[in-house]
């Protein structure tokens, strides 16, 4: 008697639930859960290859325009270059002695004859009266007359390492004197024909040499001046 009553109670009970979700699904009361988009994303995304990194997003859309790139450096057109590899060589790097000449014109003259005897020096023709200025900066250490050289100047340079010999000026700078100290391209004189020089080529005779440790003015090692210039 017991369990018939048990088994209606249950019959029931299950017949009630039913019904009352008929009637919540009929109402729309009664939805499937929508997917989140977290799970949206993980339907969507193809599976990886196991041990392969998923591709990273482009750092920008494929229709922008990439960042502008930094400016280039801008050339050195101040010598600077050119002076350090010069140094680096073991030679000063030197102004231009005569104003207004590019070293590029000039041939090298360091190697001719002249007379059964090396040249060891650079010409630079200009016309009469430019100013002669100094390649670098140093003291003047000797105003001379000589037949060879006609009126010439010596000058030493800061480390008295170098001597810078100008020759066949037209005349000096005004108040120039023995011991005045130039700065690079102070004017201290001007090309002239004086001493052997032919009065129809005035010319700057520019020579650089390397001094003993005497430090005379007229004696030296000759250098090469013309890749000094440039």
């Amino acid at each position: 008697m017991r369990a018939k009553m048990a088994g209606a109670f249950a019959w029931g009970f299950a017949l009630g639930v039913l019904c009352l979700a008929v009637g919540l699904w009929s109402a729309g009361g009664l939805k499937t859960p929508a997917l989140s988009a977290g799970n949206q994303e993980a339907r969507a995304a193809p599976a990886t290859a196991l041990g392969e990194p998923a591709h990273a997003a482009p750092a920008t859309a494929p229709n922008e325009p990439a960042p502008p790139r930094p400016a280039m450096a801008s050339p050195d057109w101040t010598g600077e270059a050119e002076r350090a590899a010069a140094e680096t060589a073991g030679m000063p790097h030197l102004l231009m002695p005569v104003r207004g000449v590019s070293a590029t014109h000039l041939a090298d003259t360091f190697n001719d004859d002249r007379s059964g005897r090396k040249h060891e020096a650079l010409d630079i023709p200009a016309p009469r009266g430019t100013p002669v200025v100094a390649a670098a900066e140093g003291a003047v250490v000797k105003l001379f007359l000589s037949k060879p050289g006609g009126l010439t100047v010596y000058q030493f340079d800061d480390s008295q390492t170098l001597c810078y010999y100008y020759a066949h000026l037209d005349r000096y700078a005004p108040a120039l004197t023995e011991g005045t100290l130039l700065r690079r391209g102070d004017v201290l004189g001007y090309v002239g024909s004086t001493g052997n020089a032919s009065p129809a080529a005035p010319h700057l005779h520019f020579a650089v040499f390397r001094l003993g440790p005497e430090k005379k003015w007229w004696q030296g090692e000759p250098m090469d001046p013309l890749p000094m210039l440039r």
